[in-house]
């Protein structure tokens, strides 16, 4: 046990850690010649494709310094904040941490609420400064930074870059040297936390664990302690980069556990796996359940293939546990689900993995956060989904979520991160420098407000600078209404919305122009309208096509022409009171593009 090391490598997203964990495995001679390539841990196409971590990999590597053999399990983490439940999972398992800053950047925003993770856990954090051979880089100054956030003494620093491999057996001794050996007693009943697990579809669900006491044995009776559920062992093993089975795995080891478990809900990340014949007196203390932040609902296209997203979207969970759903249905849409996701980039990420891993065509519905009513004679429900706002008339008041944003950024970019912010009504609480030229803001803004676009429109105003990391700070009192568009008079619920009084009737115009440009034109008028309750507040018209009825007519009276004319209109009516407007897929996706 003195010679295994648990660690995991944290960082804002794009500061180098897959390509460190590169290097690590390759001076670990964990990986062959053949086997490497770059982000070799990141093995979903979709992480190839747009260059982020977005699964938590584990993998064992053996090292050997002074003699003395070591295992060093390391978990690389995403640095995105949509996936930082990922990390909390990760740093859980977990005694010590990589910190890594890259030296052309410095100091972002992920970086401080990551380290903020780990410390929560007494992590041992080793800060490390990478990318040290850009021409951009300036170290001295990023290590005052990283000296002011740790507290830490300068020489503490680890100089790195992941690129060129530079100090990476360095940083593999002071892994040995710093970070302390796991805690727990061999000789206990069996202590084990899951901390992630796959679909296989061969093996079933595979689940990853970290022992904490005692060991596990191949073939012997488990438990999983929140399901109350027995299973015999088939198989257990540590993970390199293919899974090497093992005949027992020992205190603080890290490994994975088939048991040919098939329906997802037996497992669930955070649980606690012991043996039957002598179980532990308590489940570990599990991490905190994931709270999602956006709502939105994923339908079907073919309401026939319902059953199979379910089961898709249990398998999902399994891989993603911060993935939140249950059933509900629509007048428009038919049966589907209401997702709970931990952002846009979240919400994107799922609907893409359905497609490509589950062969899923999904429709997504307009993403909300839920909100809190309160009625006149008392009683209080929460309200996910605009269909479910009460009648106006009975409704004391409405409470939506608030949260507590830090933007990190340029000096220079102050004006425009604060116009943006305060268009989105938010309040500044806080102002600080950091250094001459980096500013911390602090804001206070409703989260319904962040869920859209705000991210990337951050990004365009500070040319990319700008960091951003939130954490809900509870319920506040909001003058909100519900806004329906109607087709022919017709609300369409998939597209209606809640929103703020003053940002309706720009709302409103906005997708009525823009269903216009989307909606292919009819033999009939369609009216497109946003309405508040029984108020109109846009309206568009998309005009019907029309066949020339009076081109027979040349010369004679103007009353023929007038009765074909008429005889037309009568029908059109007749056509409108029985036609039905197909909208298409990207009208549902342009309402969240409108700007």
């Amino acid at each position: 046990m003195e010679n295994i090391r648990n660690f995991c490598i944290i960082a804002h997203i794009d500061h180098g850690k897959s390509t460190l964990a590169d290097r690590l495995l390759e001076y670990t001679n964990t990986l062959t010649k053949q086997q490497m390539q770059a982000q070799v841990l990141d093995d979903m196409d979709l992480e190839r494709e747009r260059g982020i971590t977005i699964k938590s990999h584990a993998i064992q590597m053996d090292y050997t310094l002074d003699g003395k053999k070591y295992v060093l399990n390391l978990i690389d983490t995403p640095g995105h904040v949509d996936f930082s439940y990922e990390v909390s999972r990760s740093i859980a398992a977990c005694e010590g941490a990589l910190l890594i800053v890259d030296a052309a950047q410095g100091i972002q925003a992920q970086t401080i609420s990551n380290l903020y993770l780990a410390l929560e856990h007494d992590l041992t954090i080793i800060p490390v400064l990478n990318k040290i051979d850009l021409p951009s880089a300036e170290p001295e100054l990023v290590k005052d930074q990283i000296v002011d956030l740790l507290g830490c003494k300068r020489e503490e620093i680890m100089a790195a870059s992941g690129k060129t491999g530079m100090g990476v057996h360095e940083i593999l001794q002071e892994i040995v040297h710093r970070i302390p050996s796991p805690k727990g007693n061999p000789k206990a009943p069996l202590k084990a936390l899951i901390f992630d697990s796959v679909f296989n579809s061969f093996r079933g669900i595979i689940a990853y664990f970290k022992v904490i006491e005692g060991e596990i044995k191949s073939g012997e009776n488990v438990k999983f302690v929140a399901t109350d559920n027995e299973y015999i062992a088939e198989e257990i093993g540590i993970l390199k980069l293919e899974k090497l089975p093992q005949k027992t795995i020992g205190t603080g080891n890290v490994g994975y556990i088939i048991t040919g478990i098939k329906n997802a809900k037996e497992v669930k990340v955070g649980d606690t796996i012991t043996t039957v014949e002598n179980p532990c007196d308590e489940a570990i203390a599990g991490f905190e359940d994931v709270k999602p932040m956006v709502f939105a609902g994923i339908y079907p296209v073919d309401t026939e293939d319902y059953e199979e997203l379910r089961s898709s979207m249990e398998k999902l969970q399994l891989n993603d546990a911060s993935l939140v759903f249950e059933p509900e249905s629509s007048a428009a849409l038919g049966f589907g689900f209401r997702c709970g996701f931990l952002g846009m980039l979240h919400m994107e990420i799922i609907q893409e993995r359905l497609e490509r891993e589950f062969n899923m065509t999904v429709i997504t519905t307009v993403p909300n956060v839920s909100y809190k009513a309160f009625l006149t004679n008392g009683d209080q429900y929460e309200i996910h989904n605009p269909s479910d706002f009460p009648d106006p008339s009975k409704m004391d008041r409405i409470e939506e979520p608030y949260i507590k944003a830090q933007i990190i950024t340029k000096a220079e970019f102050i004006g425009a991160i604060m116009t943006l912010c305060i268009n989105k009504r938010g309040v500044i609480t806080g102002q600080n420098y950091l250094t001459t030229d980096r500013v911390e803001l602090m804001f206070e803004m409703p989260l319904a407000e962040i869920v859209f676009d705000f991210y990337d429109k951050l990004k365009s105003v500070s040319k990319g600078y700008a960091s951003f990391d939130y954490h809900p700070i509870g319920y506040k009192t909001s003058d909100l209404v519900k806004l329906d568009i109607r087709l022919n008079g017709e609300p369409v619920d998939a597209l209606s919305a809640l929103i703020h009084r003053d940002h309706s009737y720009t709302f409103g115009k906005k997708i009525c122009e823009k269903l216009k440009e989307l909606i292919t034109r009819q033999q009939f008028e369609i009216i497109i309208q946003a309405s508040i309750g029984a108020k109109i507040i846009a309206r568009e018209t998309v005009k019907a096509i029309r066949k020339d009825v009076t081109a027979k007519c040349y010369g004679g009276d103007i009353s023929r022409k007038r009765k074909l004319l008429e005889k037309q209109k009568e029908g059109k009516k007749r056509m409108r009171q029985v036609g039905s407007v197909e909208i298409p897929q990207q009208a549902f996706l342009a309402v969240l593009k409108l700007d």
